[in-house]
């Protein structure tokens, strides 16, 4: 799962990305409002984290454009505004949850979980799929009952193809979603992960869509 932190407090920011990035995340971090719009609308995320109180653009500025623009994602919105005005304000902009700072990481940590839950139609905890037991608080993975090991990189990549299943996911995005902006990748790391899956899944699990991506079946 690929985040966009817009944090301009570095010694917060930093210690936000960090805890993500334990977490299994790809984590991008951005401290002002006009690159994060930038990015939210030329770069695929699964999820923003965003301050309001941000230098160049107001971060709920930057909310209210992105949902002018018809964009669905899910945003937590971080910030020191504690009234009950600028929670109706961040919210009635579209933001999607708001947690005050100072805040606990784990705390965060669950809200983030159950946006992503919610976003993918899931009010369930696990996914279960074609025998796949897909467990994102704790991410342990089990196939007709028997725990499988896999890379961050596979988790990451599994978790996207069935959130939900029945999507034709892009390699462009899928790329994006799995790598940031700090991580290099080979050109054909994509189909090496694939492969692995196949192999320790079912070889029919995922569908190459020549041209365009890949796809696990809705129907298990």
């Amino acid at each position: 799962m690929r985040l966009l932190l817009v944090e301009d407090d570095v010694a917060l920011g930093e210690g936000i990305h960090q805890a993500l990035a334990r977490e299994g995340y790809t984590v991008d971090w951005l401290k002002d409002g006009s690159r994060a719009l930038h990015a939210l609308r030329s770069e695929a995320f699964d999820l923003a984290v965003l301050d309001l109180g941000l230098p160049s653009l107001d971060g709920l500025e930057v909310l209210k454009r992105l949902r002018h623009e018809g964009s669905t994602l899910p945003v937590l919105v971080l910030t020191a505004r504690d009234s009950t005005e600028d929670r109706i304000s961040g919210l009635d902009a579209g933001a999607d949850d708001y947690l005050i700072k100072p805040f606990d990481l784990n705390e965060l940590k669950a809200r983030l979980r159950a946006l992503l839950r919610r976003n993918a139609g899931r009010a369930r905890l696990r996914i279960e799929h074609a025998g796949i037991n897909l467990d994102p608080a704790s991410q342990q993975v089990a196939y007709n009952g028997q725990a499988v090991v896999l890379t961050p990189k596979e988790y990451q990549l599994l978790y996207e193809l069935l959130s939900p299943p029945g999507r034709v996911m892009t390699r462009e995005k899928l790329m994006q979603l799995l790598y940031g902006w700090n991580e290099e990748a080979e050109s054909n790391t994509l189909e090496v992960h694939i492969h692995n899956l196949r192999k320790k899944f079912c070889s029919t699990l995922i569908r190459t869509i020549r041209g365009v991506g890949y796809l696990v079946e809705g129907q298990p």
